[in-house]
């Protein structure tokens, strides 16, 4: 029988010029480094191309979403950014902050930097972002991508440096991105945890007010483990969010009159506030990339506005995707420490046996704190610390969707978009005023740790 089909003429014909790529002629001799070879020399193309597919495939990956694809963040930026330290002298290396991580040498010779920057990405993209995660209708275009973009700047940047630099530039970035790969497979509760996300193994905590599978699907708890994981920044005693408000289903209670403020937000939800849930929703597969991802396209944003060199980017997306990861682990530590049931629970129970939130949505894990909220204020820390408190800018992540309404809003500072990120989420209905309040308070608290990491 035959099984050729419409999708692997485009890979045949990549892998044969990936092939004479590979295995072209090179000159092995060392060149001496030259004092200009800079990393703040070359433009920023190469980290940018390949955070703007990754916006594309996390909008495809299931059970990547929300947080594994933050720790596929971390470490592919920080793999980029370690990858090239040489030609950053006003950089530091984070390397030593790590016990088992240990970046290869450049040795002798000289380095195209923006060839080992696509080798690292390309390597760890394939790596962290496994295919079988991808809806099955874009596997095959989505793995494409990413042989494409890879040998897309393999082609251009051989031709402009000769195969001598390119292979040795080639080498290194797989070597960091193997080093780096290596070390995420020593964090047993993060790495390819995806694989499993609903353990069977986890039952949540039955009682007055503590999360159990919610309405649309009543799905099982996913990632209840994740708070063990790696993080970067931040220690174990930094994880744990404030106590959440005392339950209560008392009329005159704090509590209950967070639920009466979120019914009433779906309930009465004007244009305005439509918009804005919405707008900063991205809870959807097939639809958006996750709210985590949704910093980094904030970031890519900032960094086609300013035209950013290659030395600028790769430190902003390695400090914003750290400033995730570590976001996610305490988010979610303090989500399964404290139990806290989303809204549609309490509402149901208690106020209107009939409420929804608006678009059907209410995801399956403990509201308290919002993820949302925690990495939209890591990010916004971070953020401010690189390009400014007060920054303006206008967020285009969902310019000409039509299936909801994002045009693009503006915002005074990151503070105040990270602020509207949480807030968003009382009128979409699937978080109480304090985990908003709370995730800010966490989030930002992360994005501080962050940047008092030495990277400079």
């Amino acid at each position: 029988m035959n099984t050729f089909n419409k999708y692997q003429l485009p890979y045949l014909i990549l892998l044969s010029v990936l092939f004479a790529t590979t295995f072209g002629c090179r000159n092995d001799e060392p060149v001496t480094p030259s004092s200009t070879n800079l990393v703040q020399n070359e433009d920023a193309a190469v980290p940018l191309a390949w955070m703007d597919l990754l916006l594309e495939i996390d909008r495809y990956t299931q059970d990547f979403r929300p947080i594994p694809v933050a720790r596929a963040l971390a470490y592919i930026n920080m793999a980029a950014y370690e990858s090239v330290m040489v030609g950053m002298p006003d950089y530091n290396s984070l390397q030593n902050l790590y016990t088992g991580l240990s970046m290869p040498d450049m040795g002798n010779g000289n380095y195209h930097y923006p060839t080992v920057v696509n080798a690292v990405y390309a390597s760890l993209f394939k790596r962290m972002l496994p295919s079988e995660l991808i809806l099955a209708d874009q596997q095959a275009n989505l793995q494409f991508e990413i042989l494409a973009l890879e040998n897309s700047f393999s082609q251009e940047f051989r031709t402009k440096v000769g195969a001598d630099v390119f292979n040795r530039s080639k080498d290194h970035g797989e070597a960091v991105a193997d080093a780096m790969w290596n070390w995420s497979r020593t964090d047993p509760f993060g790495h390819e945890v995806y694989k499993n996300p609903r353990p069977e193994g986890y039952t949540p905590p039955s009682g007055p007010g503590l999360w159990q599978p919610t309405y649309p699907d009543f799905g099982a708890a996913i990632f209840p483990y994740w708070g063990k994981g790696r993080t970067f920044a931040i220690s174990d005693t930094d994880k744990l969010a404030r106590s959440p408000l005392v339950f209560s289903e008392d009329s005159n209670s704090p509590f209950y009159i967070q639920a009466l403020e979120v019914k009433s937000a779906v309930d009465n939800l004007d244009f305005t506030n439509q918009w804005i849930a919405e707008f900063w929703s991205d809870d959807f597969l097939g639809e958006t990339f996750a709210a985590p991802t949704r910093w980094i396209a904030v970031t890519n944003q900032i960094i086609n506005t300013e035209q950013c060199n290659l030395e600028t980017a790769l430190y902003a997306y390695a400090k914003v995707s750290i400033a995730l990861n570590d976001a996610s682990v305490a988010a979610w530590h303090s989500k399964y420490v404290y139990n806290v049931e989303r809204p549609v629970s309490y509402i149901n129970r208690v106020l209107d046996a009939d409420w929804k939130p608006h678009r059907d949505s209410s995801p399956p894990f403990p509201a308290f704190p919002s993820g949302h909220a925690t990495f939209g204020a890591a990010a916004a820390e971070v953020l401010s610390h690189i390009f400014g408190y007060s920054y303006s800018m206008t967020d285009r992540s969902h310019d000409g969707r039509t299936e909801f309404l994002g045009m693009p809003r503006s915002f005074d500072t990151f503070y105040q978009m990270a602020e509207e990120n949480a807030a968003s989420r009382i009128p979409l209905g699937v978080h109480f005023r304090m985990d908003a309040e709370e995730g800010l308070r966490l989030g930002y608290k992360v994005g501080r740790k962050v940047n008092q990491m030495p990277f400079k």
